[in-house]
Formats: structure tokens, sequence, C-alpha cells
């Protein structure tokens, strides 16, 4: 029988069976691989990787997308925004998630309650998003700009524990 469970205990990779975890790291490095080919990487038949991949996408363990250069698509600018909140962080948190601007957010410990990837048409559409959006938040009382230069390293196989 298939064994696959999704979101159990505290962690969702924890319940994961290795068969899973095979199919996960295969579409790490190459999204675009086959079924059919990953069937035979991970010894299993191509309905039952199909199978395992509508449910890993389905319980939000992992999500299969096009990761693409921002300058090539236009967007001149990205930056990493550190925000110091006052009150309730979760709150800021959430309001952040609409913005379309806004790639990354998480809640952090240290300096920053929040760190923020943006990313923009201009340096104009940057200035402006700061100011007239994450600024004019009543609970953000700081916020420091890290302009990206230069992107070194970007990667997402990492595979699993």
């Amino acid at each position: 029988m298939d064994q696959f469970v999704p979101n159990g205990g505290s962690s969702r990779l924890g319940n994961l069976d290795e068969k899973s975890k095979a199919i996960i790291v295969e579409l790490q490095h190459d999204g675009r691989k086959s079924y059919s080919a990953i069937g035979k990487s991970v010894g299993l038949s191509e309905a039952a990787v199909r199978q395992r991949v509508s449910r890993l996408i389905d319980s939000g363990v992992m999500e299969i997308v096009a990761v693409t250069d921002p300058l090539s698509l236009g967007f001149a600018r990205q930056a990493m925004v550190g925000l110091k909140v006052r009150g309730d962080i979760s709150a800021v948190a959430e309001r952040l998630h609409d913005y379309d601007e806004i790639d990354y957010l998480v809640v952090t410990a240290g300096s920053f309650d929040l760190l923020v990837e943006i990313v923009c048409e201009s340096d104009r559409h940057l200035i402006e998003f700061v100011n007239e959006e994450l600024r004019s938040i009543d609970a953000v009382v700081d916020t420091e700009l890290f302009m990206y230069l230069s992107l070194e390293k970007q990667k997402y196989n990492w595979g699993t524990r």
C-alpha cells in the first residue's frame, strides 16, 4: 500500500516515507522531470509518483514553480528590508501578505522582527513602496534597506531530512 502521511506531527517532512522524500529530491533537481523518470529513480510506478506528487502539493508540503531572474523580466531592483515592529508582529506580517512586491516574508529573532524581500521595477518604485507602504504602517517603528547589488547564489535543492 502507498504510504504517505501529510502534515502529521510537528514537522511536515518528519512523517514522509523515504519514497516521498526521494520524489521531492528528484523534483528539486529538475521540476520538469517526468513522473515516469522519477518512478524509475525511486522505484515506483508512474501512477504512484503522480498520486504522491498530487498529495504533496495538496497538503502544502511542496509546490512546483518556475524560478525566474527578476532582472530578465524587467524588475530592476531587489532589496531585503528589516522591519522593527511595535506590538503584534503577526498582525503586521499578515498585513504584508497581500503586496505583490513582497516575495519573501519571515518573522525573525534578533535586530529585526521581520525580514521582507521586495522586487520592484525601478528605484522610484522601490522608494515609493518603502515610504508609502512599509513605513506607513503604524506598528512599523524602523526600517533598514539592504539593496541587492549582485545575486551570487540562490538554490532550492536542499533535499530532505
